[in-house]
Formats: C-alpha cells, sequence, structure tokens
C-alpha cells in the first residue's frame, strides 16, 4: 500500500504532462491555422461584436484586432496570397442614409456640447475607430438603378429616397411633387415660384449680360449657391455651362442634398458655421442666397466674410431675400445694417432690382488700402493663409488680394472653355510650369482614354454622371472627361499640397478631405469612384484601408463603379475583399512606361437588397 502513492503521483504527473503538451499542440494548431486561413475564430468573434446597425462600444479588444489585421494586411508579404476575409454584415435597414460625420445619434452618444446658435451640430464630427460601423450600407426597400441623366434632372424613383415631406412642406414653391412611383421636379424654388430658368435669366438681365445667358461669355463659370434647397438653381445653371457647388446642411430639410445627387447636380453637405468652407480662397464667380435663412450679421459679419474669402476679384453675391425689398421695420434695419457692413468690405451694389439685390466685391485692394484706420473688419494678418481650410476656424476679417492679382485688377483666367486647357497663374505658387502643367494634362489623357476602354463592354455614353476624384491633384482626370456628360467632385488631401485652387482656376469644383475619415455625402450618390494611390496614401497615415473600402461602398452607387490605381500589393489587397463587399471585378490594365510600378483595377458594385428590403417592396 505505501508503494501505491508514488505510483498515483507519478500518474497524475503523467496526466499533467499529456495536458500540457496537448493544449500546446492546440494552440500551434489556431494560430497557425488562423494565419493561413486570414483570422481566428477569437478574431473574427471579436470583430463580429459590432452589432448589426449600432456601434460596438467595448472598444480595445476590437480595435487592438482591426488595427493588426489591418497591418498585416496592408505588409502583403507572400505568404499572404490567397486569404479570403470574412463576409461583413449588414447595417440594419434604419442606416440605409448614414453619414458617419454629421450622425446626429453620434452628437447624442458623445454628449457632445455645441453651440446651437453657431450651426456646430450641423459640422462634421467623425466617430472614433473603435465607434464605426463595420457592416454594409443597406439601399432601401424597392431601390431600383437610379434615372439617367439628363432625365434625372427632372424626376427620380421615389423608392430610392423615400421621403415626401418636402413636396408637402414646399407645395406652394414647387420645389417637388410627388407623382406614383416618381417624384418629380418642376424647377422651383423658395423665390422662383415659377422656374430657376426664368429666375437665371433675370439675372443675367440684371447684370446686362448678353442674352440673357449668365454665363457672361464664359467669364462666370462656378457658382457658389449656399442654402440650395433640391439644388434645382444649379441643375438649370448647366445648360449655361456653369458649375454650382450647391451647399445645404443635413438639417430639419435633411434629404435636400440626397435629392441634388440623385438627380445628378452637383451638391455638398456643409453649414456656414465657425469652421472656414472647404474651398480655397478665389474659388468662385459668383455666391447666391435665395432665402437661406442666414443671419449675416452674426459675429460681426463672419459668415459674409467667409463668402469674401471664396469669391474671386470682381465677383458678385446676388440675394434675394425679404431685407432686399421688405418695408416693415426688423427687414429695414436689417438692410441698413447690412448695406453698411458691405460698404466697410469694399463691395459696391451692382443692381438692384424688385426683391434682389447684387453686390460686386472690388478688383484690387485700392479700396481696402483707403480706408480710414480702425475701420471694422480689418484686413486679415499679413501670415494668415486664405487657402488654409479643413478645420480652420472663419476669422472676422477682409482677405486681401495677392499682389499678382491687385496689379491684374482680376485673376487673370480666360473664359470657359480655354480656362480648362489654360494653365492659371496660381501655378507658379507650386512651382510648376506651363510645360508641367500640359504634360499631366495628356497624361491623363491617355490614362482616361484607356480606363473607358477597359470599360466600354460595360457602359453605354449615360451609364456615369456623378463621378468622384479621390486624388485630383490639378484636376487633369476631370479634364479628360469633358466630352462627356458627367461631373466630377475633385478631392484634394487636407494634408497635401494645396492644389484644389488649381482645380477651381481651371473652371472645376471640389472639396479638401483626409480618407481616415468619411466623405460629407449620402449613401449611394457615385456612379464612378477614382482612387489613385489613395490606398497607399491612408497607409502611410496610419488609418485603416478595410475602413476605406467600406466608405467607398457606402459612396458608391448599387452597380456603379471603382477604379483603382495603385500598386500592385495594393491591388491584391482589394481583391481580397471583393466577395465580401459584393464587388465584382472588371478588368485589369496593363501597367505601361508613364506608371512606374501602377496597376489599374476596375470593380462594379452589385445591386443587393436585404430580405427586409423584398418583404417591404412585396
Amino acid at each position: 500500500m505505501s508503494r501505491g502513492r508514488p505510483d498515483g503521483a507519478q500518474k497524475k504527473r503523467l496526466l499533467t504532462i499529456i495536458c500540457v503538451v496537448a493544449l500546446f499542440l492546440v494552440f500551434l494548431y489556431v494560430y497557425h491555422g488562423s494565419k493561413n486561413t486570414g483570422e481566428s475564430a477569437l478574431e473574427y468573434g471579436s470583430r463580429s461584436l459590432r452589432k448589426l446597425g449600432s456601434s460596438y462600444l467595448g472598444g480595445d479588444e476590437d480595435s487592438d484586432l482591426g488595427g493588426k489585421q489591418d497591418e498585416a494586411k496592408f505588409g502583403l508579404d507572400d505568404s499572404d496570397d490567397g486569404i479570403a476575409p470574412r463576409s461583413f454584415p449588414v447595417c440594419d435597414d434604419r442606416h440605409s442614409e448614414l453619414i458617419p460625420c454629421l450622425d446626429r445619434n453620434l452628437i447624442y452618444q458623445m454628449r457632445l456640447k455645441l453651440d446651437l446658435s453657431l450651426m456646430e451640430h450641423y459640422e462634421r464630427h467623425c466617430p472614433l475607430p473603435e465607434r464605426r460601423f463595420n457592416c454594409l450600407i443597406p439601399p432601401p426597400p424597392g431601390y431600383k438603378v437610379p434615372i439617367k441623366w439628363p432625365s434625372s434632372r427632372d424626376e427620380v424613383w421615389k423608392a430610392n429616397i423615400p421621403h415626401t415631406h418636402l413636396a408637402h412642406e414646399k407645395s406652394d414653391q414647387n420645389w417637388m411633387v410627388v407623382k406614383g412611383d416618381k417624384i418629380r421636379f418642376p424647377g422651383g424654388g423658395t423665390h422662383f415660384h415659377y422656374g430657376a430658368d426664368k429666375y437665371i435669366a433675370h439675372l443675367a438681365n440684371m447684370l446686362n449680360f448678353s442674352n440673357n445667358v449668365l454665363s457672361n461669355e464664359g467669364r462666370l463659370r462656378t457658382v457658389f449657391d449656399v442654402g440650395c434647397g433640391v439644388a434645382s438653381f444649379g441643375g438649370y445653371l448647366l445648360a449655361s455651362d456653369i458649375l454650382t457647388m450647391s451647399l445645404a446642411p443635413n438639417d430639419v430639410h435633411q434629404n435636400q442634398i440626397q435629392f441634388a445627387l440623385e438627380r445628378g447636380i452637383p451638391a455638398y453637405l456643409g453649414v456656414l458655421g465657425t469652421k472656414r468652407l472647404p474651398y480655397p480662397s478665389r474659388s468662385f464667380e459668383l455666391a447666391h442666397c435665395s432665402r437661406c435663412r442666414i443671419d449675416w450679421l452674426q459675429r460681426d459679419g463672419i459668415l459674409l466674410l467667409e463668402l469674401d474669402r471664396v469669391l474671386r476679384p470682381g465677383g458678385y453675391f446676388a440675394y434675394s431675400s425679404p431685407e432686399a425689398y421688405a418695408q416693415d421695420e426688423e427687414d429695414l434695419r436689417i438692410w441698413k445694417e447690412m448695406s453698411a457692413l458691405v460698404e466697410r468690405m469694399c463691395w459696391r451694389i451692382a443692381v438692384k432690382k424688385n426683391q434682389t439685390v447684387i453686390w460686386q466685391k472690388p478688383l484690387s485692394n485700392d479700396c481696402y488700402l483707403e480706408r480710414e484706420p480702425g475701420t471694422q473688419p480689418p484686413l486679415c494678418r499679413s501670415d494668415d493663409d486664405p487657402d488654409a481650410v479643413g478645420s480652420v476656424l472663419m476669422e472676422a476679417c477682409i482677405t486681401p488680394y495677392s499682389d499678382h492679382d491687385h496689379k491684374t485688377k482680376g485673376s487673370g483666367l480666360a473664359p470657359w472653355p480655354a480656362r480648362l486647357t489654360t494653365p492659371p497663374p496660381r501655378l507658379a505658387d507650386f512651382g510648376y510650369s506651363s510645360d508641367m502643367f500640359e504634360k499631366d494634362m495628356e497624361l491623363w489623357r491617355r490614362r482616361v482614354d484607356n480606363y473607358w476602354s477597359l470599360l466600354s463592354p460595360k457602359i453605354s455614353s449615360d451609364t456615369i454622371r456623378n463621378v468622384m476624384d479621390m486624388k485630383a491633384n490639378l484636376g487633369s482626370f476631370a479634364a479628360a472627361l469633358k466630352d462627356k456628360d458627367v461631373w466630377v467632385m475633385n478631392v484634394v488631401d487636407v494634408d497635401g499640397p494645396k492644389t484644389l485652387k488649381i482645380v477651381y482656376d481651371r473652371g472645376l469644383i471640389g472639396s479638401v478631405h483626409n480618407w481616415c475619415e468619411a466623405f460629407s455625402t449620402y449613401p449611394r450618390t457615385y456612379d464612378l469612384l477614382h482612387a489613385w494611390n489613395v490606398l497607399s496614401d491612408i497607409e502611410k497615415k496610419g488609418c485603416s484601408g478595410e475602413d476605406l473600402l467600406l466608405e467607398m461602398d457606402r459612396i458608391l452607387r448599387p452597380t456603379g463603379f471603382a477604379i483603382f490605381r495603385d500598386r500592385q500589393p495594393v491591388i491584391d489587397f482589394v481583391k481580397k475583399y471583393l466577395g465580401a463587399l459584393h464587388w465584382e471585378a472588371v478588368a485589369t490594365g496593363e501597367a505601361n512606361q508613364d506608371d512606374g510600378d501602377e496597376v489599374v483595377f476596375i470593380i462594379q458594385k452589385k445591386l443587393w437588397l436585404t430580405s427586409e428590403s423584398f418583404r417591404d417592396a412585396e
């Protein structure tokens, strides 16, 4: 009996050793298996903790795993080949119109202390990585491929934007009318009930432009419409070769910009609040406000001074509002104070007729220099960069002209369409020569010809309308599309060279942005995304390539296309997500001597609906 005890102890030790070895072998199997299959069960489970339709608020474990996964995939060593990532869950249907950086629910959850009187709640507030949605945005029930341009200017599918409250609220102003399964746009607005086309001709007549055409023989090309409604003003200006940046916030009329983009009209979600608009100085020939309900006198006229910053020398501000014509005491007070403010800003009344006044900005600094000392608003500091935008706060000061603009008494830009291909004076700010400009233009002309050759089996002349160049540089990609019936949102990195002013000087439009964050647009608003080295760029910033692909999917319309031009490892990274994103490979382009190590890869987003969408549509 006494010898049995040591034998039992030995057996226990042996069993313990066997268990430890077995656990170690299981660990090795799981560890190496996860490297071969793309993700371990642990990783999949923790990544899936982001609930369908709600942010995962646990945070740490999820964000750590996500970061490591992105780093490994962007490393793209040879052993990574063949990995197929998991599928993405589908967001709850109530998030079918999610705009991550303009999400009121996020503001409430984060308990941000915002000044509502300054419109801070309509400015961008982006979620931290651990609060981002890790799911695909579903289309609404009954979603259809959008109506093609130019018919879309006048009608869209009701199912695609199932909101009819504006049709009822603005029924007396001809904004929009519900007709069966479509929403139609008669072209009316708050101030132009009888049609934007007649109102536009009226403005041109007021300014004595030839043939009542507002483009003034190509001299007026870019327009900024603030408080634009459903963008009928900008939509009807297109017929005059005028490109309009239509701006409105995600406010009580929250779907107005969504309607504009569904119609195929350039538009952007934004607000005149506390930060500068995402446009460089001297970008627009005309700013327009038709009953936009903005208090232009607040904070020493800071909002009017922001308009002044983005207007070109000699630019106009067309203001159609009761203050310009009403005779009651309050409107008269506002008109008197506003007139005094713009006079101190050196604006003059170009013309005032009926219910509209049009002011004009000076052509040079002469008036500014002749003002009495201490006149308010002051000139901006000499070290202030008028082209610095993004998170830069507005200032209540006047932006004087550069020496070049002061001497030439204007921007020195050619009229449209010559403006598109003529090297602009501000090109010298970057040390670029006219020869470099022309070579860049020719390079992108060849590249765009190649893109369309690759796309030709899939598209016709009206397939693509809304285009976004995610890294526009000088705008030559957009310039190469001039003869196609499209418009381009040119996006320039907020942290890179400030080349967006060259884009505007070519008669194009766009915005600055940081692709580590979501763009200020609704889901399903663009037919074509062009991503030239964008994934490589955000990798250098330490941001998630997976998040960017999900954002591109959010922006892209079903049946829309994305063109990737990047390094081969990055293209391989994109290919691994095709199934998870419901994307289909369309074409791969061969690199040539102009492209270095860049490869072209084109995808098409499939049209898919959730089971709930099918049930609701029946």
